[in-house]
């Protein structure tokens, strides 16, 4: 479904007039969450991260697979992440020694040769895709990994980037609603990003059952200094217009990967030709901690100036300031939210995109027989 007009939507996709209830909804289960970064598990040692309110011991078998079991040992609930990793890929209990392998079954207990058939921890689906560790907390008969969201970007050779991670203290949907609407560039980064132009532009939203795509162009404009510096660091001493383009496009549950750049003015970049310009990806996918906390994983990936180390630093701790913005407009968002359970949001023509998401979430969350309410 394409929405070319915004402002002619029918009564359901209306945004101007339409309110929905400040909901903190539940997660789905049953999809691919980013539960670390490669690097971050070892054969060495276990990493305790919690999903989607599950805490999970990570780390790597002697042949590089990754596991993911819950953090709790079957006979006192003592953290398993808290233990150590032994030959033969197995973990033993900090408490009280119990050895477990990579599917969750214990294999040894101390001071009685018997084991009981019921010793095992939950297992979880765990693949290594795009320079991140995925997790699968739903059913695992439904685990595909070919469903995992596309983000090739990150580890193509034709592309090169760095990023990190936020412990974002909000409910993953606003880190998404603010994602999928970036006029608040505007205000909120208005030393780096934002300019008047992205609030005057039109936009396109179109959707399907899983995904959705925000579409802004912005022609014949100064560039931001953000984008100035990076279209010099390709062209240097650039001076004049240039057509700014963000293409934001959600993956089911939490993923949100946006095509930007800016290219000199008229050279055909709105038709496909961006050859006169410098085009980057912003990598995002947020996984819910709890209902209040959030993992926000993110990168920026550039096809141009690849051997450039310094270019790679300097995008990733620029990127960096500009969300740590982000991250103190969301936390006070969230203790706006907590202060007022009682209002309800109010939804503009621009929360189009944040809307569809939360419906496909939605649809995810009922598929599953999961509460949405608050």
């Amino acid at each position: 479904m394409t929405m070319t007009d915004p402002q002619q939507t029918s009564s359901v996709e209306t945004a101007a007039s339409s309110t929905t209830t400040a909901k903190i909804f539940n997660f789905p289960l049953n999809a691919w969450y980013v539960a670390a970064w490669d690097y971050e598990l070892t054969n060495k040692g276990l990493l305790a991260r919690t999903v989607c309110g599950k805490p999970l011991a990570l780390w790597r078998t002697s042949d590089g697979r990754p596991v993911a079991l819950a953090d709790a040992c079957w006979h006192r609930l003592a953290p398993l992440s808290k233990g150590r990793i032994l030959p033969g890929d197995e973990v033993q209990c900090p408490y009280h020694g119990l050895q477990f392998n990579s599917a969750g079954r214990c294999t040894k207990m101390p001071a009685q040769q018997t084991i009981n058939p019921s010793a095992a921890v939950p297992s979880y689906p765990a693949v290594e895709r795009h320079r991140y560790v995925w997790v699968w907390l739903g059913d695992p008969d439904l685990a595909d990994p070919d469903t995992i969201p596309d983000m090739h970007q990150m580890a193509s050779d034709e592309w090169a980037g760095d990023g990190k991670t936020i412990h974002a203290k909000c409910n993953y949907q606003l880190i998404l609603d603010n994602l999928m609407d970036l006029t608040h560039e505007e205000f909120v980064h208005s030393s780096s990003i934002g300019q008047e132009e992205l609030s005057e532009a039109e936009f396109n939203t179109t959707h399907d059952e899983n995904s959705v795509t925000v579409t802004r162009w912005m022609r014949d404009i100064d560039p931001p200094p953000f984008w100035l510096k990076n279209i010099r660091d390709r062209f240097p001493g650039y001076e004049g217009k240039v057509d700014r383009w963000q293409i934001v496009r959600f993956q089911a549950p939490s993923t949100i990967c946006i095509d930007v750049g800016v290219a000199k003015a008229g050279t055909g970049a709105p038709e496909g030709d961006r050859s006169q310009g410098v085009n980057g990806y912003v990598m995002n996918t947020i996984t819910p901690e709890t209902d209040r906390t959030s993992h926000y994983f993110w990168a920026f990936m550039r096809n141009y100036r690849l051997e450039s180390q310094t270019i790679t630093t300097q995008l990733r701790e620029g990127v960096h300031g500009v969300f740590g913005e982000d991250e103190e407009m969301l936390m006070a968002q969230q203790q706006a939210i907590d202060a007022n359970p009682e209002h309800e949001f109010y939804s503009l023509n621009i929360d189009m995109g944040g809307m569809w998401v939360r419906r496909i979430l939605e649809r995810m969350m009922q598929a599953e027989g999961r509460d949405t309410r608050a």
